[in-house]
């Protein structure tokens, strides 16, 4: 399944509405962690292709049927950009140089590629018991410092102070 998405900032809120919608009928409960994180990684790679491309950019989703569960949820952003997607840290109360680092911390895999003239950039979500355990030591408001995969941003301290818009 996919959406269209305009280079619009208002883009992003309708992203999410959509992915949400989307995940009742893959067996993932609203309220599960998986739900939320997958619902904040849409946020993050649609953000960066309306903010950082000003192009329309297509949304995908591949959600597991409920008799896969334990197939990995993935998420595409392709855009037709060239510019390749880049990792930066975001210095003292700046609001943007996160997402990727995000994307880094809270899937279990992540990429991009190129696509045409373009790229897409994707990332996994296993929906496993591991895959769990991670969300909640990661993102269970326990802190960030216990994230793995995120020690190739230079300087990275953790994600102290990390704020996102939830709508």
């Amino acid at each position: 399944m996919q959406l269209e998405v305009r280079p619009d900032p208002a883009e992003v809120g309708r992203a999410r509405r959509w992915a949400r919608s989307r995940l009742a009928g893959s067996g993932i409960r609203a309220d599960e962690p998986l739900a939320e994180t997958l619902v904040l990684l849409v946020s993050e790679l649609v953000t960066n292709a309306v903010v950082h491309t000003g192009r329309t950019a297509v949304l995908r989703l591949s959600l597991p049927c409920e008799a896969a569960d334990e197939a990995p949820v993935r998420l595409e952003v392709a855009d037709s950009s060239p510019r390749v997607p880049m990792p930066r840290l975001a210095n003292g109360e700046e609001t943007g140089g996160r997402g990727l680092a995000l994307v880094d911390g809270l899937a279990d895999r992540w990429g991009w590629s190129r696509d045409g003239g373009g790229k897409r950039v994707w990332c996994e979500l296993d929906r496993c018991e591991r895959a769990e355990a991670r969300l909640a030591a990661c993102g269970g408001g326990v802190g960030y410092e216990n994230c793995e995969g995120l020690d190739g941003f230079e300087g990275f301290d953790g994600l102290e102070g990390l704020a996102y818009e939830a709508v």
